[in-house]
């Protein structure tokens, strides 16, 4: 504690309401965030006594200053706390990186629904099925529903403009009700069943789908009945698979693996009665952390974002009286039980999700193990002062000059850092001059130079020769930049995998490295992410300055009636396909616009 800090004074005039404490060291840097009931009574219970932890006695010794948040209740605090974490990466907390939401599967109130993925703001009139743990178990999801049931997953404007079925009724995964091959009732009875499978009714499902085919069978519709035999089949292989009993149907399983500064956290979710699969997290946090603490920071952050379920069962007890449970049922309107099931179907649930996260951990360990190697053996070779813990690529893309696009990847001693990516739109530049482009990009990234609070890259690659590496070097030197550790990445004479160049600006030596080198292959991973990257900018700008400049030609068409062309034909591909007729069924599109779209486009 610093010496200038009176903290039995200050705990005299704190108040006893619920709140968010904030501690600061001399040089104002935030130390710690954390959440109370009663603030008077947990910041003093830092003061009052050692705490055995050398982590938050190390923490205490450094505090000059403590601001407090006042809340109406533990439950703003909860969420107060999660933000300012998540926002300011306090040094003493555990961070939990979640920056996505939950996705879910969604199917449309349309008369012939659509079943979909989807992320982001609920509406009313759709129904949602979910929240899914991962991307991959909706996907998944998806696939079984679309084998089972036939649903359309294609979009509005491409299923409003069909004149024949495409390629997804041919291989059996949609009834083609855009042209008629299903009748509405039969397709309101599969979307009907789809729901039932989902919302954990499969065994009555199931029981229906046998009746349905005894009776197909006695009248001789051995079509029908083969189609529902197969149903039967994969729901029984779903069941299997994903099926969950024992009377558990809203719950979390939420299990720990903990390890020295980098543990790992599992949580499997149930939903009416269907396991969801798993989603895994890896919290960064000091080593001395206790697993209860990492249980309760997870708990507070992760739902402070989500919304919990009627029951979690932890792996790990939490801390005495935190107010966590109260917390979490306040938020979510209900009561929610924290568990540590001793016994039964429950205990097995979190065996294996305990199980699951112990895998993870060892992978992640590994990979960790792996990329240190290999950020080591690239210091080595390219005779780095230490490990660089950042590498940044930039690579340039276009198609004969028209819609220039930087890229600029990221990568640390996690992998790829693929929130850090950065694509720059290039423009005022002679068309094709990739030097130019490229200088363009490099200053855009780098125009802050030493700034305080500028996050620069330990080593910076270029994908291009000795040419590219000196525009970039000259563009460092400008911004002060110049001890910058650069250097360019090109392809040998015979441009095979394994006999890249490497090019410094200050040596006419080329270095090459050995074709087995761990340090070659992860700096030829980041050279192709960046080329990667920059494409897909490229193409996406392409694409839409082609599209735009196709509509934008023809006369007497603005903006408006532009938009509403591609939104009720869903591009400009079906556009150029739309007869007349259909052209004008468009609103704001009258018959000689129609005409004139149709001469121009063809």
């Amino acid at each position: 504690m610093s010496a200038d800090f009176d903290s039995r004074s200050y705990l005299a005039q704190l108040t006893t309401s619920p709140g968010v404490y904030r501690m600061y060291d001399a040089k104002e840097a935030l130390l710690y965030v954390g959440k109370a009931r009663n603030l008077r009574k947990r910041v003093g219970s830092y003061f009052l006594r050692a705490s055995g932890n050398p982590r938050i006695e190390a923490m205490v010794d450094q505090i000059a200053r403590i601001e407090v948040t006042v809340t109406h209740s533990e439950d703003e605090a909860l969420l107060l706390e999660a933000t300012l974490i998540k926002e300011q990466r306090p040094r003493y907390n555990i961070l939990y990186r979640d920056d996505k939401s939950y996705p879910y599967v969604r199917i449309s109130a349309d008369r012939y629904p659509r079943i979909s993925f989807y992320r982001g703001r609920k509406n009313r009139q759709d129904h949602f099925i979910g929240p899914f743990p991962s991307a991959a178990s909706v996907k998944e999801t998806l696939d079984s529903l679309q084998r089972l049931f036939q649903l359309r997953p294609c979009r509005d404007s491409y299923f409003n403009n069909r004149t024949r079925p495409c390629l997804q009724h041919q291989i059996k995964r949609c009834s083609a009700p855009c042209v008629g091959r299903i009748s509405e009732a039969d397709y309101a009875r599969d979307v009907q069943r789809a729901m039932q499978l989902l919302n954990g009714r499969a065994d009555a499902l199931m029981r229906e789908l046998e009746k349905e085919m005894e009776r197909a069978a006695e009248e001789l519709a051995f079509e029908r009945a083969a189609r529902l035999r197969d149903q039967i089949a994969a729901l029984k292989r779903i069941q299997q698979h994903r099926g969950v009993s024992g009377g558990t149907r809203n719950t979390d399983v939420v299990a720990l693996a903990p390890h020295a500064g980098s543990s790992t956290v599992v949580v499997m979710s149930v939903r009416d009665g269907l396991n969801l699969g798993h989603r895994s997290f890896y919290p960064q946090h000091p080593g001395d952390t206790e697993p209860e603490e990492l249980m309760e920071a997870f708990l507070s952050q992760h739902y402070a974002e989500h919304p919990p379920p009627a029951e979690i069962l932890i792996s790990h007890p939490l801390t005495a009286d935190t107010g966590l449970t109260q917390a979490l049922s306040a938020r979510a309107g209900r009561e929610v039980h924290v568990r540590m099931p001793q016994r039964g179907f429950k205990k097995k649930l979190l065996e294996m999700a305990a199980n699951t996260a112990n895998q993870a951990l060892s992978s992640h360990l590994t990979e960790a193990a792996s990329m240190q190697e290999r950020l080591m053996a690239i210091a080595e070779h390219l005779e780095l002062p230490a490990a660089p813990q950042r590498i940044e690529c930039f690579d340039i893309s276009h198609t004969g000059g028209e819609g220039t696009v930087a890229s600029c990847v990221v990568f640390n001693e996690e992998g790829a850092a693929r929130s850090a990516y950065r694509r720059y739109n290039i423009s005022d530049i002679t068309p094709g001059d990739d030097y130019a482009a490229l200088a363009q990009a490099v200053r855009r990234r780098f125009r802050t130079g030493k700034s305080e609070g500028a996050v620069l890259p330990d080593l910076l690659l270029i994908d291009g020769g000795r040419g590219q590496v000196q525009i970039v070097a000259g563009v460092l030197a400008e911004l002060g930049l110049e001890e910058m550790p650069l250097y360019g990445i090109a392809k040998g004479v015979t441009r095979k995998p394994g006999l890249e160049v490497f090019i410094r600006p200050d040596s006419r030596q080329e270095l090459r490295l050995p074709a087995d080198s761990p340090a070659l292959h992860l700096l030829q991973q980041v050279r192709d992410e960046a080329h990667r990257f920059a494409i897909g900018g490229h193409r996406a700008r392409r694409g839409k300055a082609r599209t735009q400049s196709q509509l934008e030609g023809i006369d007497g068409l603005g903006p408006t009636r532009r938009r509403a062309l591609l939104q009720h034909f869903g591009g400009i591909t079906q556009v150029r396909a739309a007869s007349i007729d259909a052209l004008t069924a468009v609103p704001g599109i009258s018959r000689r616009m129609a005409e004139r779209i149709h001469t121009q486009l063809r």
